[in-house]
């Protein structure tokens, strides 16, 4: 019997050993479970980072692009109230120019008067000196 229980102690062991050994296997699974879920937890953070910084830079160039719409919205702004004053110099333009047009034409119209007027008068004078030429003449001139 001695025999037996010793035998039984062995194979108690052995079954110990084997649960031992399995369990000892489970534990290096789970290990490398942990050590999967390790790199995976860092990958994911890693990858969590690279998108944080892709959403900063992509709010960086959101902002940059609403200034720049920002400024273009501006400058055409700018643009139509130039556009708008340079119709309303236009306008002002061709007024004046009309205006200069009409008083051109009555300068004209009174530089005509005043040299007909001039004109008649040399008219007069000469025809008053051929008259007081016939009239002062002597008799004996007029052969």
């Amino acid at each position: 019997m001695s025999e037996t229980f010793s035998e039984q102690r062995r194979d108690e062991a052995e079954r110990a050993r084997e649960l031992a050994e399995h369990e000892r296997e489970n534990v290096e699974q789970t290990r490398s479970g942990v050590e999967e879920g390790r790199v995976k937890a860092e990958s994911s953070r890693t990858t969590a980072e690279h998108f944080r910084v892709l959403a900063e830079e992509a709010r960086e160039v959101s902002e940059r692009v609403r200034r720049e719409l920002e400024s273009v919205r501006q400058e055409r702004e700018a643009l139509r109230e130039a556009a708008e004053e340079a119709r309303h110099a236009a306008e002002g333009a061709r007024h004046a120019a009309e205006e200069a047009r009409h008083a051109t034409i009555a300068a004209v119209a009174a530089t005509a008067d005043a040299l007909s007027t001039n004109l008649s008068q040399m008219q007069f004078l000469e025809d008053a000196r051929n008259t007081l030429r016939q009239l002062t003449r002597k008799p004996d001139d007029a052969q």
